[in-house]
């Protein structure tokens, strides 16, 4: 599926996508006009699914990040249906997992700092329906957040 043209292309292109077609095809040592073919190639078939900016929450004041192991009542038939679409218009949640298991869903929520987190707790978080269970997780510190790929 991948050439390893290709993966040249993708090592150097997930440490750095601002980088331009000609000093990208420089580094993966093919032409400018074959490293865009590959490029929107590997973009049509879903490989690169996009390029995004990251902006530092922190940065933006956002000092508190908890993790909420979410358990539904099961006993509902749309719990997850109706609970990830409420969950998703909570501008302060940025991440939503599911699970298989004991825990249903794992909400990443951040908060300018423990009274905004106490607030958004009390009027967002356990509105949401059908919860039968909620843990929360203080994160205290990110080791390690890398979304590059070993290619």
């Amino acid at each position: 599926m991948l050439t390893d043209t290709d993966r040249r292309i993708l090592r150097h292109y997930q440490h750095d996508p601002m980088l331009g077609p000609a000093d990208l095809a420089d580094r993966a040592g093919i032409t400018p006009a074959t490293c865009a073919r590959r490029l929107d190639r590997m973009q049509a078939a879903g490989i690169i699914r996009a390029n995004r900016a990251v902006i530092d929450w922190r940065a933006l004041g956002y000092e508190v990040e908890v993790s909420l192991r979410i358990t539904l009542d099961k006993t509902q038939p749309r719990a997850f249906d109706e609970f990830i679409a409420t969950a998703r218009n909570v501008p302060e949640v940025i991440e939503i997992q599911t699970f298989l298991g004991r825990v249903d869903l794992r909400l990443s929520v951040i908060a300018r700092d423990m009274a905004h987190y106490q607030q958004l707790y009390r009027s967002a978080i356990l509105d949401l329906p059908h919860i039968a269970d909620i843990e929360a997780l203080m994160h205290v510190a990110r080791i390690k957040s890398d979304e590059v790929l070993p290619v």
